[in-house]
């Protein structure tokens, strides 16, 4: 009987069915669905390496925004640059926020854009208060993945930039090295 009763890993959806959330598997290209000023907010805080960046789409649940964008910093210094950065680039995009609070705790930063709002969280105040539970009806897109997986591969070309710069300067010292040697 206990080899029929074996453990098994649960699913990420079943994992999150049980904890009363979902998520939803959004591949990187699903992300052009998202209105452009998203996306900029979405690059913003990746460059300020935003941590467990996610959207949730509240277009069916609320009338007063469309979607939450939730990302998380390490420190108050990172949670006021996420939080400086997402406001630049849309300023630069000619977009403004309507309201920006908690910006000198650095707790919770509220960014409103009217049919988006961005909260920016330290890592003890996002498991606090839990939007993603709060608002577990609406549709979660988990995009921090997508954006590591962008990363990797620039990772990936700066390191093959890196060798082949390498082995340019092994070559250049065996010449140097073969010019000492022949005077």
């Amino acid at each position: 009987m206990s080899q029929k009763l074996q453990e098994k890993p649960l699913s990420s959806e079943a994992r999150a069915a049980s904890l009363g959330t979902r998520v939803d598997a959004v591949a990187a290209a699903d992300l052009s669905e998202f209105d452009e000023r998203i996306r900029r907010v979405l690059n913003a805080a990746a460059e300020k390496k935003a941590l467990d960046l996610t959207i949730l789409d509240l277009r069916s649940i609320a009338s007063f925004t469309d979607f939450f964008v939730i990302a998380t910093g390490t420190n108050r210094r990172q949670v006021q640059a996420i939080s400086d950065g997402v406001v630049e680039q849309l300023k630069r995009a000619g977009n403004r926020a309507a309201r920006v609070e908690g910006y000198q705790t650095a707790e919770w930063i509220l960014i409103d854009y009217g049919d988006f709002i961005v909260h920016v969280f330290d890592e003890k105040a996002r498991r606090f208060y839990d939007l993603e539970r709060l608002w577990r009806e609406a549709r979660r897109i988990d995009v921090s993945a997508q954006l590591l997986g962008s990363e990797i591969s620039n990772l990936g070309s700066e390191i093959s930039n890196v060798k082949s710069k390498n082995s340019d300067s092994k070559s250049e010292i065996s010449n140097l090295k073969s010019e000492i040697s022949g005077l």
